[in-house]
């Protein structure tokens, strides 16, 4: 079975949405390897998934190409790590967080799209997810930062899939509305807890890690001609992203 199971890559692997796929995809009967930053979670999950565990820091290229080299196979990319950091106004927003956003965000994209582009191809049926945002597609105040770089993601899956047509190679992007995890709103509001909270306030049910988690895993277990180009999903609270039913 190892010679001909199918491996996955999942940034940001330890928590939230990454750790969601990696479990659903293990499930599927892909071998998944499990980067992100965080190495003691990740361990916990590798043990419980059958998964290997990799610490990983999706902005280091020399990191990145040194785990690439380690790979002997990759058949899927899942390019989730990412974050929001600061929810100022362009006018007020720290350039420090646009920077740190559009790192993660963006080039760890790109890192690791292009160091397990090798790999990807020799594979001859892969597929690379991004895993963007509602936010690369519509804007709204105080997401400056955010909104630009999730707008970089989008464009790098759009970019991608002209330059790869007719290669085998799928690319999918991914593009969740409100998703509660246990960090996403909490590492963006610096850790106040009532902010974050206050995020979902009203909202019944908002999307979880689950819920995301099981739309990558459908989109990437699709037979080989079939591309997902492009899915928004949102709770059934959110119409928009200035759209939202609260309760009370």
């Amino acid at each position: 079975m190892a010679d001909t199971q199918k491996i996955a890559v999942v940034t940001g692997a330890s928590s939230g949405i990454g750790e969601a796929t990696a479990r659903q995809l293990a499930a599927a009967g892909y071998r998944v390897l499990l980067a992100a930053r965080r190495v003691e979670r990740l361990e916990a999950l590798a043990k419980e998934i059958d998964g290997v565990a990799y610490a990983l820091d999706v902005t280091d290229r020399e990191a990145v190409d040194a785990f690439a080299a380690s790979l002997d196979r990759v058949d899927v990319l899942v390019n989730n790590a990412g974050g929001a950091l600061g929810a100022e106004s362009v006018e007020e927003g720290d350039p420090a967080d646009w920077l740190r956003m559009y790192q993660v965000n963006v080039l760890g994209v790109l890192h690791m799209v292009q160091a397990l582009m090798p790999a990807l191809r020799a594979s001859g049926d892969a597929t690379i997810v991004v895993l963007s945002s509602t936010a690369g597609h519509v804007a709204y105040e105080g997401g400056g930062g955010y909104v630009a770089a999730k707008h970089g993601a989008h464009a790098i899956a759009a970019t991608l899939r002209l330059e790869l047509v007719g290669e085998p190679i799928r690319v999918i992007e991914i593009a969740p509305g409100m998703v509660k995890t246990e960090g996403f709103a909490l590492t963006r509001f610096r850790g106040d807890a009532e902010r974050a909270a206050s995020v979902y306030a009203g909202v019944a049910a908002p999307l979880t890690a689950d819920d995301v988690a099981d739309v990558v895993t459908w989109a990437v277990t699709r037979p080989s001609h079939v591309n997902v180009d492009l899915l928004v999903v949102r709770p059934r609270a959110q119409a928009a992203q200035h759209k939202i039913h609260r309760e009370g």
